[in-house]
């Protein structure tokens, strides 16, 4: 009888956490649309992925203005609050839903504005507090109660839905959740995720739709690209190993005191001077890595936008993190990912023909991706969602993230 309640418990709060939690995405993607709609007259696509028609002032102005009010947002909420990781809050540590929704509002509004970070943590923190809280609502009593066990895996769900109905993305938004959040396989987990996860793809779908995020023309992947997959695994496994170091390192310097009000402006101040003259440094990194998936012909002037890209937008996120900046890291590694298997690809496409710089630049992003999460399931997934990928890529791409995932462990040791 006790499991049946459970059972029941589980049941009901995967059904409407599923809801509420594809709502809170779909007002977070709201809130980046009005964002950059209010700063830069701008409405992001899959065509126009970044603002490349604004006057350079007005990119300058837009990527500042939005860093010194970040800036003083963070500050005043971490006099009494510091952010509550995800990981933490599975295991038990509170976050505080009030708190946690306007640091999450800030993130978005922050990345709206055109600074550099991704913008996929903000959905996933709105869900595990929204998540947490619900569990923390219902006594022993009610048929709303949860175990504790059941807590856990509800709140990493819901973390994991969050980024699904944001990203339109539901495999990925459940081997998120089991993966990296939750860290077990079992029917009961997969069936609780992907229920989550699917109804707030659908939620989310309301304003995003079905579109592709990132437009790469052929959508098939021949046996030929098998070699590349070893090569890219290989540099972008070594490659997305040192990004994740210098994201660790980073946060560990994280200015959070009165500091935030200095060096956020300025690191925005130098963000918005780059974005002045190469748009695609703004806002998650969107931009740069459509910029790489669009590359077609090989020039030295694709070649050293591509090159300074991938430098600005490294430099320009590790910087955002340490001057107090928050948000995600999963897409500046795919854009950085990109970027590395175009350069990378140009090379390889020389020797081997019918090899395209797009299907180059998609495994340079998840073999990437794969190593500076320690993912390699949720980075073959994200990629394949994200690009709508026929089956023929699921070979390059599950050989390379092995490949990536292995030289990453083996450069940790």
């Amino acid at each position: 009888m006790e499991e049946k309640k459970n059972n029941l418990g589980l049941a009901l709060a995967t059904l409407v956490l599923g809801v509420i939690v594809g709502f809170s995405s779909l007002l977070l993607s709201v809130l980046l649309d009005l964002t950059e709609h209010l700063f830069l007259n701008f409405q992001e696509t899959n065509h126009i992925p970044v603002d490349i028609s604004a006057a350079p002032t007005r990119r300058l102005l837009s990527v500042l203005i939005g860093g010194i009010i970040a800036a003083v947002i963070w500050y005043l909420l971490q006099r009494k609050y510091h952010p509550v990781g995800i990981n933490k809050a599975i295991t038990g540590k509170t976050m505080p839903l009030g708190k946690t929704l306007l640091h999450v509002c800030t993130q978005i509004f922050f990345v709206g504005t055109g600074n550099s970070i991704g913008r996929e943590l903000a959905p996933r923190e709105a869900g595990a507090a929204i998540a947490q809280k619900w569990t923390r609502s219902f006594g022993p009593d009610s048929i709303w109660y949860l175990s504790k066990e059941d807590q856990k895996m509800i709140i990493a769900a819901a973390a994991g839905a969050g980024f699904a109905g944001v990203y339109i993305a539901p495999i990925t938004g459940a081997v998120f959740c089991m993966e990296l959040l939750y860290k077990k396989v079992n029917t009961r987990v997969a069936a609780v995720s992907l229920t989550m996860s699917v109804i707030a793809t659908l939620i989310g779908s309301i304003v995003k739709g079905y579109e592709p995020y990132y437009l790469i023309g052929s959508r098939h992947f021949g046996l030929a690209l098998l070699p590349l997959a070893l090569v890219l695994g290989i540099v972008n496994g070594a490659a997305g190993t040192a990004f994740k170091a210098g994201v660790k390192a980073a946060s560990k310097r994280r200015a959070v005191t009165k500091n935030v009000l200095l060096q956020l402006p300025l690191l925005s101040l130098f963000a918005g001077l780059i974005a002045s003259f190469y748009p695609q440094v703004m806002g998650n990194g969107r931009g740069l890595a459509q910029l790489a998936m669009n590359t077609s012909t090989i020039s030295k002037q694709a070649l050293i936008l591509l090159a300074f890209g991938l430098v600005a937008k490294v430099v320009v996120t590790f910087g955002t993190i340490k001057c107090g900046g928050y948000g995600g890291i999963l897409t500046p590694s795919i854009a950085a990912g990109a970027v590395i298997g175009v350069l990378v690809g140009i090379v390889y496409a020389g020797f081997v023909p019918g090899v395209t710089l797009a299907q180059s630049a998609v495994l340079g992003a998840a073999f990437f991706l794969a190593a500076s999460q320690q993912a390699p399931l949720m980075a073959m997934f994200m990629l394949f969602e994200v690009c709508h990928l026929d089956y023929t890529a699921l070979l390059p791409l599950s050989f390379g993230v092995a490949v990536a995932i292995a030289t990453s462990k083996l450069l940790q040791k």
